[in-house]
């Protein structure tokens, strides 16, 4: 026969005669018991169980107390509320507030610098895309405003982040975003950034204390192309160096060529001038001379005629000693003789190493002598 079977008299889990199984019996034990503890005596009167039940209240009590202590950090900020309601921020050290379910803490650390990072592509200006990735740093500066005005705070600075950016990107070129403006961007993003959030309601408790930019770049879809553009853009920044280079080397010299030319022009003036103004003078001055002494001056610039012309020209000397025989004296071959002799190679001239005369000569010679006969 089964243990629970009728009839067999014996629980299977030994529950016979090991006490009261009513609800009510089993809470008046334990009030005994804690009556003995208590110092109750071992007699079970309705007294000594109703006294157990008001100190075990108290002791309930005393132990729910008990866990509206808490501890808050330096860095942390206590936000108490009272059934959902904000009453009280906690400052740091030891607290105490009124337990679960009636008022509740938030631990809000207000100087911890957190990051995330936002990444994405846009459209700029002149409706290029462009990649931009950065990283956002920023702290729960009041716990007030962040544990209550916004329901997701780190979700909104990541929307208002994408907002700031794109009103940035969208005002500038892709030219100047890659170039010129790239460290730009953070500063920008950064002001616009905190100005949004501070003007969403009250606030939403974060600071946004800096930006850090990794990434602006062209899209890999059309990477190829803006290299492309990027290499052509170097070799026009190139050609115009050696453009500006040669440029830098030719004009000076064109110029310093032409200021040449106009100084030499002006000497060449001013010499002319000098001797015009010089022949003028003398001319002057002879004119004076002339009308003191017209025969005297003219045979003085008679002789200086004949002498500047006798100075520049080749001479010859033709002598007869009456007999037939011309003596031929060529003055100039014997001053390049003399002139050659300084070097060593010339010669001495004597009458029989005169060159011959030729008929011409003597014709010259003939006449010469008939001229001075007849006279």
């Amino acid at each position: 026969m089964a243990n629970n079977e009728p009839g067999n008299g014996r629980d299977p889990w030994g529950r016979d005669g090991d006490g009261p199984n009513d609800l009510d019996q089993i809470v008046q034990e334990w009030q005994r018991r804690f009556g003995r503890i208590l110092g109750g005596g071992g007699s079970a009167g309705s007294g000594s169980g109703g006294f157990g039940g008001y100190v075990l209240i108290v002791m309930l009590l005393i132990a729910w107390g008990l866990t509206g202590f808490y501890r808050v950090d330096e860095a942390e900020r206590g936000v108490v509320q009272r059934f959902g309601a904000h009453v009280d921020t906690s400052e740091p050290g030891l607290r105490w507030h009124l337990p679960f379910p009636i008022e509740t803490v938030d631990m809000v650390n207000i100087r911890q610098v957190n990051d995330y990072n936002f990444s994405t592509e846009m459209l700029t200006a002149d409706e290029q895309y462009v990649y931009i990735d950065l990283v956002v740093q920023y702290r729960r500066t009041d716990p007030v405003l962040y544990s209550f005005e916004v329901e997701d705070p780190e979700v909104t600075l990541q929307d208002v982040t994408e907002s700031a950016l794109r009103g940035v990107v969208g005002t500038s070129s892709l030219e100047l975003l890659i170039g010129e403006r790239r460290e730009e961007i953070p500063q920008r993003t950064m002001e616009e950034l905190q100005e949004t959030l501070l003007n969403y309601g009250e606030g939403t408790g974060l600071t946004v204390t800096s930006i850090n930019l990794n990434v602006v770049d062209y899209p890999k879809s059309v990477q190829e192309a803006v290299d492309d553009t990027q290499k052509a853009r170097n070799d026009r920044e190139r050609f115009e160096l050696e453009a500006t280079t040669y440029a830098n080397d030719i004009i000076p010299r064109a110029r310093g060529a032409a200021q040449r030319v106009l100084q030499d022009a002006e000497a060449y003036r001013d010499r002319v001038i000098a001797d015009a103004e010089g022949e003028a003078a003398r001319f002057e001055a002879l004119l004076v001379e002339y009308q003191k002494a017209p025969k005297v001056t003219r045979d003085r610039l008679y002789i200086d005629a004949i002498e500047n012309v006798y100075s520049r020209s080749n001479k010859v000397l033709i002598d007869s000693d009456g007999s037939g025989n011309l003596l031929y004296l060529p003055i100039d071959q014997m001053l390049r003789q003399s002139g050659a002799g300084a070097d060593g190679n010339s010669s001495r001239l004597s009458g029989n190493s005169l060159p011959p005369i030729d008929a011409a000569s003597e014709g010259r010679a003939e006449e010469a002598r008939t001229r001075r006969t007849r006279e």
